[in-house]
């Protein structure tokens, strides 16, 4: 297995490489979307990244996996970039090279990450509120927000934009009063 250093420094050229792509074909919004689905396919199944990163599975067997998977709704250019990942043999670093491109695409649109977490799914109402907060905060055009649910917050949220966190959960406001209690 590769070190996650070894694997963002293979990433980064290749995640370049696809957001060129992407934009010499003005499909750079259209990558994201479907990089965001695979990305989705890849944590909902440990098979297909197990299938696609072992070395001993034939290359026609992983194109052939793509193919099916990805399906005819894909960019012709993104599924031949990925064809392209496992001729190369670098179709185990296909997740991180995904995200990167998501990075990348951040970079350009000038949108930050704001990745949420909240005891119970959030309303459109409440998404919005958070949305505007960041950008209050960061200055950002646009913010994408990644939501999960914990349901140990007991209530109230957690945002975390890039190093930056606020906790705003039940949780961390009551570990604080416990902290002050102990430290008075």
């Amino acid at each position: 297995m590769r070190s996650n250093a070894a694997t963002a420094e293979i990433a980064q050229p290749y995640a370049q490489a696809l957001l060129s792509l992407a934009q010499s074909k003005n499909l750079t919004e259209d990558f994201g979307t479907d990089a965001r689905t695979f990305l989705g396919l890849l944590a909902g199944s440990k098979e297909l990244e197990s299938y696609l990163s072992n070395p001993f599975t034939q290359a026609e067997n992983k194109k052939n996996l793509l193919k099916q998977v990805l399906g005819e709704g894909v960019s012709p250019y993104l599924r031949n970039f990925l064809l392209l990942l496992v001729d190369r043999r670098r179709i185990s670093c296909l997740e991180a090279i995904l995200q990167q491109y998501l990075v990348l695409l951040r970079q350009l649109n000038q949108t930050v990450l704001a990745e949420v977490t909240s005891a119970v799914a959030l309303t459109e109402a409440q998404q919005q509120a958070i949305t505007e907060k960041v950008i209050a905060i960061t200055n950002a055009r646009q913010v994408e927000l990644e939501t999960k649910i914990d349901n140990e917050l007991i209530g109230g949220v957690i945002i975390k934009v890039g190093s930056q966190v606020i906790d705003a959960s039940l949780r961390g406001q009551l570990r604080r009063l416990s902290l002050s209690l102990n430290n008075g």
